[in-house]
């Protein structure tokens, strides 16, 4: 067994501990950014956008589902709703300009959809909120 393959099996559980803890707290910078105008606002000069609007319910689903994949509550259930919302978003927003990721602007969208598709599948794992408070994986 090689030295990267004994590693991750050794290291695994801390390995995707560290994933999910990135993608969820790099997801809820950009609800911020929607939502209170932080890290330059959606126009670059601090606006934020209506709460009742699609923006709105982009950035409500990036900051709070970020903030709730880093802390492994609902993981599944907040995952599967952030892919949708970056599936609709490379469709909405980004194949009007071509269907190349790069090109288009979109390579982030499909990145997080594909980060979210593993945390579908694997789930919170070790060290959760929702396993410390419920003593289990409900979704």
């Amino acid at each position: 067994m090689g030295f990267c393959a004994k590693n991750v099996g050794k290291y695994g559980d801390q390995m995707y501990f560290v994933f999910r803890v990135f993608v969820g707290l790099l997801f809820t910078q950009h609800g911020a950014q929607k939502l209170f105008g932080w890290f330059g606002g959606v126009a670059g000069d601090g606006a934020s956008v209506a709460l009742f609007s699609l923006m709105g319910l982009a950035g409500s689903i990036e900051f709070f589902g970020g903030l709730a994949i880093a802390f492994g509550f609902f993981t599944r259930l907040v995952a599967t709703a952030a892919a949708l919302e970056m599936i609709v978003a490379f469709f909405m927003v980004h194949v009007k300009q071509g269907w190349i990721p790069f090109l288009n602007q979109g390579e982030l969208a499909l990145l997080y959809f594909a980060s979210f598709l593993a945390l579908i599948v694997l789930g919170n794992k070790k060290w959760s909120l929702e396993q410390a408070l419920l003593k289990k994986e409900v979704f």
